[in-house]
């Protein structure tokens, strides 16, 4: 037996329960996390989290180089995250890193100069765009960029496929001791992002957390999206981003014809599809015509009395709308695309921000992907096997990102892809992609301006589009409508050289990236 603390006698050893550790007393004074590198912060009277400058949380954190570090691109073409950190990091001394990032964009140009003298190795990404892409496509980097969807990165988190060392996550709010949220109850916030959906995974799998945030409110921030106990660090900064590229005001209308068209066209495919019932989930995206798809469906629901259980994925103020009228009962929200989305998910009880991981993980059996009756998705290219690119141009340059694309297309009962028969002066159906990231047996419909093509495998849906008397073609045939226009395409020249891996969800290789060869002067 031991005497403990206080003075009872305690068995050193219990049978099943093995060895005991003797109470030695506790002052509720001192902070219950037993560590090193907090002894410091134990002293203060504040007894937070907030440190006084990025370099000290670097310090903290005890990032050095060949380690990854992670950020989120909820703050899209307003972000000041990632080129803070990076400049930070460079004036450290720290090199070799791997960048592994939810999406990259044109604001992330700066990338370039830390790749060139060594800070930056390696990066992983959903997406990249601008002259950070151009420059990568060119050939810039020794080892090609690891491209994965947004379940695929959440898959490759959860399972330790992808360790992050350190996560960067800026936040519009955050209180002393880290509860952060996209928005605030509490203060006017001008960097308002909506939902966290793809910053909360990298919280809760990262050995460090270091919040970035301009507005620091009071304990506790509630509702938050991701808790204060997935939070080492924060650091308060002048402004985190952009708010005019961080969020528009609202996502609008198109008023293009061909939008309109294609849009029509897609409604009228989910009205003829067979699940078009009441108690039908759905997700559409930000683009035109997905808006307008958007909008042609709530005629199509008041008209049969329907309501959908719930909307998925990057939501809208069309959808928030349609959520607020009472015809979709609840919103899973994982990136806010306009400031009424932002605002619904701070206002209205039915609208939940989501991780990825539960929005389209394919090691989740329970993912929300898997749940979705109808998805709309736009394509840069889509070939006559029905395989889609999102992530090359024409040219072969990478020009986007994967997002959801593949997650979506494989979860939902009906994958619709909405495209321009022609972009440009460019076919969109062509015999073979120039990348493919989501796979043709995974896509059910194409809807063009120009008429509708149905994956063979899906001769339920031909059967009742046909009965619906909708314009249904052969892709075959789209794709000979486009070439009597505009002709057809030369191959894309690449070099030998891989400058990017296309993993597809479940962490195989779907696809590579070429260096396309330019004419050098």
């Amino acid at each position: 037996m031991m005497q403990n603390n206080i003075g009872r006698q305690i068995p050193e050893e219990i049978i099943g329960l093995g060895k005991l550790k003797s109470y030695h007393g506790f002052n509720k004074k001192e902070l219950t996390k037993d560590t090193e590198r907090l002894k410091e912060r134990q002293t203060s009277p504040d007894r937070n989290k907030i440190v006084p400058t990025l370099e000290k949380a670097i310090h903290e954190a005890g990032l050095k180089d060949g380690m990854t570090i992670s950020f989120h691109h909820h703050f899209r073409n307003g972000d000041y995250i990632v080129n803070m950190v990076l400049d930070t990091i460079a004036k450290l001394g720290i090199k070799d890193l791997v960048i592994a990032s939810s999406s990259l964009t044109d604001i992330h140009a700066p990338l370039i100069h830390h790749i060139n003298n060594g800070v930056i190795r390696r990066i992983e990404s959903s997406g990249l765009r601008g002259a950070l892409a151009e420059a990568i496509s060119d050939g810039l980097m020794d080892i090609p960029v690891l491209l994965r969807s947004h379940g695929g990165r959440a898959r490759a988190i959860t399972g330790g496929e992808l360790h992050i060392d350190v996560a960067f996550l800026g936040v519009p709010s955050c209180d002393p001791y880290g509860n952060a949220n996209g928005y605030s109850r509490e203060s006017s916030v001008a960097s308002v992002c909506g939902a966290l959906g793809y910053a909360k995974v990298d919280a809760q799998y990262a050995d460090q957390v270091i919040l970035i945030t301009d507005n620091i409110v009071g304990f506790p921030n509630v509702p938050f999206g991701i808790p204060q106990s997935h939070v080492d660090y924060i650091v308060k900064v002048d402004a985190i981003g952009d708010p005019n590229g961080i969020m528009s005001g609202a996502t609008r209308f198109t008023k293009n014809p061909r939008d309109l068209l294609i849009a029509k066209h897609a409604a009228d495919v989910i009205e003829a599809s067979g699940y078009f019932e009441d108690g039908f989930s759905l997700q559409t995206g930000s683009g035109g015509a997905s808006l307008a798809t958007t909008r042609f469906l709530r005629d199509k629901m008041i008209a049969k009395g329907i309501k959908a259980s719930f909307a998925l994925g990057g939501i809208t103020g069309q959808i928030v709308d349609l959520h607020e009228e009472g015809l979709i009962r609840k919103l899973l929200d994982v990136q806010s695309f306009d400031l009424k989305a932002a605002e619904s998910l701070k206002n209205n009880r039915y609208h939940a921000q989501i991780d990825a991981s539960y929005y389209a993980n394919p090691d989740n059996e329970g993912s929300a992907v898997n749940q979705l009756d109808i998805v709309v998705l736009s394509a840069l290219e889509i070939d006559v096997d029905f395989n889609v690119n999102v992530i090359t141009g024409s040219d072969g340059i990478i020009r986007g990102a994967i997002g959801g694309h593949c997650d979506t297309a494989a979860g939902a009962s009906v994958a619709i892809i909405v495209a321009p028969l022609i972009r440009g002066r460019m076919p969109t159906i062509l015999d073979r992609v120039n990348t493919i990231v989501t796979p043709g047996n995974t896509v059910d419909v194409l809807v063009t301006d120009q008429g509708i093509a149905v994956n063979p495998l899906r001769q339920d849906l031909l059967h009742r589009l046909k009965e619906a008397k909708l314009p249904v073609y052969s892709i075959e045939e789209l794709k000979v409508k486009a070439e009597k226009v505009v002709g057809k395409p030369d191959p894309i020249q690449v070099e030998d050289k891989i400058v990017g891996v296309v993993n597809y969800r479940n962490g195989t290789v779907i696809d590579v990236i070429r260096q396309v060869k330019r004419e050098r002067k």
